[in-house]
């Protein structure tokens, strides 16, 4: 493990594993860097892959003090560790790291797996946070983060006797629920956030949706897709918003060939 210090001098916790091209992975609301552990060995033979743990979480340090802006500075400090200009793959919170860092961070590609991007009318009425501290505050930690899994997974499909019996098959619980504080935060942080009509990302974007995901998520991606400068849009047929874990292989498969496309636009400019 080696770590980086972010711009608030929080320590982030980071590995590298395989050889070649710079490629950093920037998880979402799970449990640390394991997220991507279906997805390494489909790509460790051909990068170098950075693989950091999102503060608070994993081995990463906190703070108290917690904004979005201080989470993409993070996702900075991690790319700005590695040489050369890096493809940053993100999923869910880390799909939104990764385009609002590559707004100022030099990388030759981006690629975001349904950003945590909220539209319309669901971030008008977004109220996960609320919901989920409510439950904290009447001491159901466990309570308070089946409901974000119920929203943010499922997209509401999924509850009661069916949910728990989902989560009894679910590698992360119960050990998810230590992290339910840091999770109510960034809900907070994700409603509060408002995509900009144009995002002015320095290089080609790839951003990824499945027909299975919740539709708030999807309708997200839509929406950064339409606003990145140079962004277009792969739907996986049948995934969920797990869609890298539950089929790393097309997953991956969809992320060479848009890699194949950048390397060769760059090779003949």
């Amino acid at each position: 493990m080696q770590t980086v210090t972010s711009a608030d001098e929080t320590r982030i916790a980071y590995e590298r594993h395989g050889e070649g091209p710079p490629m950093v992975l920037l998880h979402g609301d799970s449990i640390g860097k394991e997220y991507w552990d279906a997805v390494v060995p489909h790509l460790e033979d051909d990068y170098e892959l950075t693989i950091s743990d999102r503060r608070g979480r994993g081995r990463s340090e906190d703070s108290e003090a917690y904004s979005l802006r201080r989470e993409v500075e993070d996702a900075r400090a991690v790319i700005d560790s590695v040489d050369g200009e890096p493809v940053v793959f993100g999923h869910s919170f880390g799909g939104l790291q990764a385009i609002e860092a590559a707004r100022e961070a030099p990388v030759s590609a981006v690629v975001a797996y349904e950003p945590a991007i909220l539209v319309g009318e669901y971030r008008e009425e977004a109220g996960l946070a609320s919901k989920m501290q409510e439950r904290l505050d009447a001491g159901d930690r466990e309570g308070a983060m089946k409901r974000h899994v119920e929203e943010v997974i499922h997209g509401g499909s999924l509850s009661g006797e069916a949910l728990d019996a989902w989560l009894e098959e679910w590698p992360v619980w119960p050990e998810y629920v230590r992290f339910v504080e840091n999770s109510v935060r960034m809900n907070r942080a994700l409603e509060s956030y408002e995509l900009p009509e144009t995002v002015d990302v320095r290089a080609p974007a790839l951003m990824l949706t499945g027909t299975e995901a919740p539709s708030h998520l999807r309708d997200g991606v839509r929406a950064a897709n339409e606003a990145v400068v140079d962004s277009r849009l792969v739907e996986f047929d049948g995934l969920s918003h797990m869609g890298p874990n539950e089929d790393p292989e097309r997953v991956v498969d969809a992320v060479r060939s848009f890699l194949a496309t950048v390397d060769a636009a760059e090779k003949t400019a």
